[in-house]
C-alpha cells in the first residue's frame, strides 16, 4: 500500500539563537550607553566644583582698583552672586539642551566658541591619526617580520625614545630644526598644510611608538598559532601570511589603543596647540583656565571626557565585527 500522506514542509530555522545575540548586543549597548552618561555626569560635577577652587573670575575681570560695588554688580551679572547649588542645578538642566551658558570674559554662548574652535582641533587630531596608521602599521608588521634582527632592534629603539619623549619638547624642537634653523616650514599659525606638518608630527609621536610597539607585540604571538603554521605549509609567501591571516587577528588589542589614542591625541592637543598657537580647543581650554573662565573650562573638559567616551563605546562594538567569538559570547 503506497503512502499517500503529503510530504509535511520543513520545520522553519530556528531564529532563537539569532534573536538571543540581537538581544544581547542591544542589551550590552544600553548598559554601556548607561555607564557613559553617569561617567559625564561624574565628570560634569566634578569640573563644576573643582573650578570654583581656582579663585574668583570678577578679580581677573576687573581692574585692581575696583571698588566694592562694582565687583559685586559684575558679580550679580554673571550670575554669580547666587548659591553653589542653584548654580550647578541650572548648568545640570542647561546639558542635555547642549546649553553651557555664556563665556564670562567672551560674553558669548560657549557653545558658538567651542563650534569656532573645534574644527582646527578635529583637523590636527586627524592628520596625526592618519599619521599615526601610516607608519606605527608598516613598523610594528616589520618589527615583527625581523623579529630578534638588527632591524628589528633598530625599530624598537625609535619607538623607546618616540614613547619616553614628552610631546611639548618634541614640538620645541621641531620648531627649532624646520622653523628658525633650516626656515623650511612655519613655527606657527593655521590654515595651509604646512602649518599643519609640524604639530601633526609632534602630537602623533607617542601614538606612533604606542601602536607599532603594540601591534609587534601582537602580531608575535598571532604568528607563533597553529593557524599560521598551516597557511605557511599551503605555501602562502611571509607577507601574505602576515596581511592576510595574521594581521586581523592581531587587530583586537590594537583596535582598543588606536581608540585610546584617538582621545589622547585629542587630549595632547592641549600642550600641542599652544606650543604652535594653534586655535582649537586645547588653545581655547588653557585660555579659560587661565581666565577662570568657568563656564568655558567646564564645556571644554566635558567635551574631552565625551570624545573618550562615545571612542570607547565605538571600540567595544567593533569587537562584535572583528571577533566572531565575541559576538557569539553576548
Amino acid at each position: 500500500m503506497s503512502d499517500l500522506t503529503p510530504d509535511k514542509p520543513p520545520a522553519p530555522a530556528d531564529t532563537a539563537p539569532r534573536r538571543r545575540d540581537t538581544t544581547g548586543l542591544l542589551r550590552t549597548v544600553l548598559k554601556r550607553l548607561g555607564t557613559a552618561l553617569l561617567v559625564l555626569l561624574c565628570t560634569a560635577t566634578v569640573s563644576f566644583f573643582l573650578v570654583r577652587l581656582s579663585g574668583d573670575p570678577v578679580k581677573i575681570l576687573l581692574p585692581p582698583d575696583a571698588t566694592a560695588r562694582q565687583e559685586s554688580v559684575l558679580r550679580a551679572s554673571l550670575g554669580l552672586d547666587r548659591p553653589l547649588v542653584t548654580q550647578y542645578l541650572d548648568y545640570l538642566w542647561g546639558l542635555p539642551r547642549l546649553d553651557f551658558g555664556n563665556s564670562l570674559v567672551h560674553g558669548r554662548p560657549v557653545g558658538e566658541i567651542l563650534a569656532e574652535r573645534l574644527p582646527a582641533t578635529v583637523e590636527l587630531a586627524a592628520a596625526a591619526l592618519l599619521l599615526t596608521l601610516l607608519v606605527a602599521v608598516p613598523a610594528g608588521v616589520f618589527a615583527a617580520m625581523r623579529r630578534g634582527r638588527g632591524s628589528d632592534h633598530t625599530v624598537m629603539t625609535g619607538v623607546l625614545l618616540g614613547q619616553s619623549t614628552p610631546p611639548f619638547w618634541v614640538g620645541i624642537l621641531l620648531i627649532l630644526v624646520f622653523a628658525v634653523w633650516t626656515h623650511a616650514l612655519p613655527a606657527s599659525g593655521y590654515g595651509t598644510w604646512a602649518n599643519l606638518v609640524l604639530p601633526a608630527v609632534t602630537l602623533a609621536v607617542y601614538s606612533v611608538a604606542v601602536v607599532a610597539r603594540l601591534l609587534r607585540s601582537s602580531l608575535i604571538d598571532v604568528l607563533s598559532s597553529d593557524h599560521i603554521r598551516s597557511a605557511r605549509a599551503k605555501g602562502f609567501g611571509p607577507l601574505k601570511v602576515v596581511l592576510r591571516h595574521g594581521l586581523r587577528n592581531a587587530s583586537l588589542p590594537v583596535v582598543t589603543v588606536v581608540g585610546l589614542e584617538v582621545g589622547n591625541l585629542l587630549g595632547g592637543a592641549i600642550l600641542t596647540e599652544r606650543v604652535f598657537s594653534w586655535p582649537g580647543v586645547g588653545q581655547l581650554t588653557v585660555e579659560a583656565v587661565s581666565n577662570r573662565d568657568f563656564p568655558l573650562v567646564q564645556a571644554t573638559v566635558l567635551f574631552f571626557a565625551a570624545t573618550f567616551v562615545v571612542v570607547n563605546l565605538l571600540v567595544d562594538l567593533s569587537y562584535s565585527f572583528l571577533d566572531p567569538r565575541v559576538r557569539t559570547s553576548r
